[in-house]
């Protein structure tokens, strides 16, 4: 068709395509910015609102409680067996001490002596109650020690399945919000494809034709980006399905096209050559002979061959003869190539080639 046009056409009309582009790139961009706001509708959502907050702010205290009592019965029991293992010293000191005066008695003999064998051994029999003390002092640390953090675990636990528990019910919330945030987006996108859809078919040819096409090119950038990336997925079902059903109804809506497509074809190809040609649109016709097809049923024919007047498909006039200077010219051209005279009602009449003079 651009072949047909002016050359002032022409750059009119790449101009109004980039007005086209550039209208539905503003779209683009507020309807972006508008489907990207749209999930601040809905609150964000956190574990701690699925959580029994009372119960849950106990467990933390206890946990606190139980960290503190940790730290504490550690350092309790550090003292403690620090205090054990002096203890120990002293009565390993006293047992080496009496060991040494016992063998020295022994090498003198002297009965005077008894009384500070039974003195060193009452002292060496105190030191021993005083190291199972401190044995028993580090084993209660180690006790406290122990409780304190069996508690904590415990603890940790209960908080944990109950953190599991809300996670899980977050997470059906999550896709419910999900689901609800692509509905927006449905709720916003369809319409627009809907509004597209008619324009395109009803004002596409019109005056106002680049904004046409421009909402389009923005509904259908809408609709496969904005929207069809964010199907909620459930495994795979959703969006398997989706795309099972919008294959079937564009496939059908592409086969009912093309039978109808067909159907006036061969209904026109059965109406009278001129008629036909009155039919066809003027730049139509000439965009059709410039890809090397027939105007009418629009099958490929050799028209370079001087010999091919009618198309052998559907029988259209493809070429007759000027009024004026008998040039063999296009039966859809509005004037003669050879003498400019005007073709008259050239759709509408067809002189039909005659052999010329040998």
């Amino acid at each position: 068709m651009s072949k047909a046009l002016r050359l002032s056409e022409k750059w009119f009309r790449r101009g109004l395509w980039l007005v086209a582009f550039v209208f539905a790139g503003f779209l683009i961009g507020l309807g972006g910015t508008v489907v990207g706001d749209l999930p601040k509708v809905e609150q964000p959502l956190r574990v701690d609102d699925f959580l029994d907050r009372a119960a849950a702010e106990r467990l933390r205290a206890g946990i606190r409680e139980a960290e503190r009592a940790a730290r504490e019965g550690q350092d309790a029991l550090e003292q403690a067996r620090l205090k054990r293992r002096v203890a120990e010293a002293d009565t390993q000191g006293a047992r080496e001490s009496l060991q040494a005066w016992l063998a020295t008695r022994r090498a003198t003999q002297l009965a005077e002596q008894d009384p500070e064998v039974i003195a060193r051994t009452q002292q060496l029999d105190r030191l021993k109650q005083a190291e199972r003390a401190a044995q028993a002092a580090e084993q209660r640390q180690d006790q406290v020690l122990l409780d304190a953090r069996q508690a904590e675990s415990r603890a940790r636990r209960q908080l944990q399945e109950m953190e599991r528990e809300a996670s899980e019910a977050m997470n059906a919330q999550a896709r419910r919000v999900e689901l609800r945030v692509f509905l927006y987006r449905l709720a916003l996108t369809l319409p627009l494809l809907v509004i597209a859809g008619w324009l395109l078919r009803t004002k596409r040819h019109g005056t106002w034709w680049p904004f046409v096409w421009g909402f389009a090119f923005f509904a259908l950038f809408a609709f496969f980006v904005e929207l069809v990336p964010y199907l909620p997925s459930y495994g795979g079902y959703v969006r398997y399905i989706v795309g099972i059903v919008v294959t079937v109804l564009v496939g059908r809506q592409a086969i009912v096209a093309l039978n109808r497509y067909l159907e006036r074809q061969k209904a026109a190809e059965q109406l009278p050559d001129a008629q036909r040609r009155e039919e066809l649109s003027y730049d139509t016709a000439l965009a059709r002979l410039a890809k090397g097809v027939c105007p009418g049923c629009e099958r490929p024919v050799d028209l370079k061959n001087e010999s091919i007047d009618y198309c052998p498909h559907c029988g259209i006039g493809l070429f007759d003869r000027c009024g004026q200077c008998a040039t063999r010219k296009s039966a859809f051209a509005k004037f003669c190539h050879s003498c400019g005279a005007a073709a008259g009602a050239a759709a509408g009449t067809f002189t039909r080639l005659v052999p010329g003079p040998a």
